[in-house]
């Protein structure tokens, strides 16, 4: 089993208080929690407001100044929360990336705290106003920003080793998976979260609250994001209303959109399986409510 990757830094609280006290003393008095730690980065919650990130592996640190450049732009049309870098860390006391504190937004990951069926439209409008023409500068992510066409092969090897060990790599999931493959891009790339699956959405009180962790920001294809809607929502008329409010998508598009849909669930059940059974409840939702689906094109 492939679980999650190993950290390339200790990041520990005497590090994070030694950093404080070098850059930002006004801040260094203030509690520090570590929270946890996800593929790319640490989260240490600062005071009741503040919240730090910190690269725990070397590919992740350009992916913290993409947030660093482009958050403070997209958060200007985006109607959800998002943490916005209120400061930058540059390295120090032995580490070696630069870092950001954001604000602490309230609520929980949604795979905890899974929005109601009421928030589908906000969703939608949250997407719709998210997947804009990104600009020539616009980042772009080896795994994100790619055609579904180039991640098949890692993604099928993943499940073939599920296929022993899962009954969730059905037929059926498989034609869902060659059915998106065999659809082309008919879109021009636009800006997309690239990792937006419940663990990186906040909700609160069965609200949406916020949209987190956005490393993988990029230009890319928007059926990336639009997998989500199998993520977030079990019931099918809840994703018909996430489109209703997003606003027309080709056939293709949709096709695609499940196509992502079912590499993020077999990457998050195979991951978890491994270690984390957080993500492996997320990625065994998400193939069964592809597989089930009986209301959203494709």
């Amino acid at each position: 089993m492939f679980g999650t990757p190993p950290a390339d830094v200790v990041i520990d609280l005497p590090l994070i208080r030694g950093l404080l006290q070098d850059q930002y003393p006004d801040l260094a008095h203030l509690p520090c929690v570590l929270l946890d730690a996800g593929w790319d980065n640490v989260m240490v919650r600062l005071g009741e407001s503040l919240c730090l990130r910190l690269p725990r592996r070397a590919v992740a640190a350009s992916l913290i100044e993409h947030e660093q450049r482009w958050l403070p732009i997209l958060a200007s049309v985006l109607p959800l929360p998002v943490p916005v870098p209120l400061r930058t860390g540059m390295p120090g006391r032995g580490y070696p990336w630069k870092w950001s504190i954001v604000p602490w937004l309230a609520g929980e990951t949604a795979d905890l705290c899974p929005p109601a069926a009421g928030e589908a439209s906000r969703l939608g409008s949250f997407l719709k106003a998210l997947h804009t023409p990104a600009p020539p500068a616009a980042p772009l992510n080896p795994f994100r920003s790619v055609p579904l066409q180039q991640r098949a092969a890692g993604i099928e090897a993943r499940m073939e080793r599920l296929a022993a060990n899962s009954p969730l790599i059905t037929a059926e999931l498989r034609r869902v998976w060659q059915d998106a493959l065999a659809a082309q891009i008919d879109v021009g790339p636009t800006w997309i979260h690239g990792d937006l699956h419940p663990r990186n959405v906040l909700a609160d009180a069965g609200e949406l609250a916020g949209v987190i962790d956005w490393g993988d920001v990029a230009a890319g294809d928007p059926a990336t994001d639009l997998a989500v809607i199998w993520m977030l929502f079990s019931d099918p008329r809840a994703r018909r209303e996430v489109l209703a409010a997003y606003g027309p998508i080709s056939e293709a598009t949709a096709r695609r959109a499940k196509g992502w849909a079912v590499g993020f669930g077999v990457i998050l059940l195979e991951t978890g399986m491994a270690d984390d059974p957080r993500h492996a409840a997320v990625g065994e939702r998400t193939l069964r409510q592809v597989v089930a689906d009986d209301g959203v094109p494709g």
